[in-house]
């Protein structure tokens, strides 16, 4: 049986960026990969725009919380292999131990939760973001994790998130 690969999506409130790269990655990576999001201050409920968004691109959301990265470094949490940090906020902060010894990179993302504009350009705004992640992580799901080595991927994963955003 192939490995399926555990990735956690870390940001600050987790109610944007890391809730649309856990449901990506989910659909994307499906046999491959189980995403998981959180964050350092999590803000308790899912962005009402991303959350509009998952539902029209079909994503399940009935089980998606905003939730603490507490909850990933106890010792029942599921194993992770690789933590995705994907806004610079929480990338500067003090991060759990996490078991294991996942590999992490740095993903940053334009925050739609923090996004002034109208209706109409917070929706456009945080469809532009979704089509950021989508791109890294159909690129991340291309990697061929299982023939390259530990120092080769952890280069391609920074790449990655250094990589410019491209609308999707």
């Amino acid at each position: 049986m192939d490995k399926v690969y555990n990735v956690l999506f870390l940001c600050t409130g987790n109610s944007a960026r890391s809730v649309m790269a856990e449901c990506i990655l989910n659909r994307e990576g499906k046999g491959r990969f189980r995403a998981y999001s959180a964050g350092s201050t999590p803000s308790g409920a899912i962005n009402p725009y991303v959350l509009d968004l998952l539902k029209q691109f079909n994503h399940p959301t009935d089980t998606l919380r905003s939730k603490s990265w507490d909850e990933f470094a106890e010792k029942d949490a599921p194993e992770m292999d690789f933590i995705f940090t994907v806004c610079d906020q929480a990338a500067g902060e003090v991060c759990p131990i996490w078991p294991g010894h996942p590999m992490t990179a740095l993903w940053p993302f334009p925050d739609p939760a923090k996004f002034q504009g109208s209706d109409v350009e917070t929706r456009a705004f945080a469809a532009d973001v979704y089509g950021q992640i989508a791109n890294r992580v159909s690129i991340f799901c291309s990697l061929p994790l299982e023939s390259i080595d530990h120092l080769a991927l952890k280069r391609k994963l920074d790449e990655l998130g250094g990589a410019q955003a491209v609308s999707g």
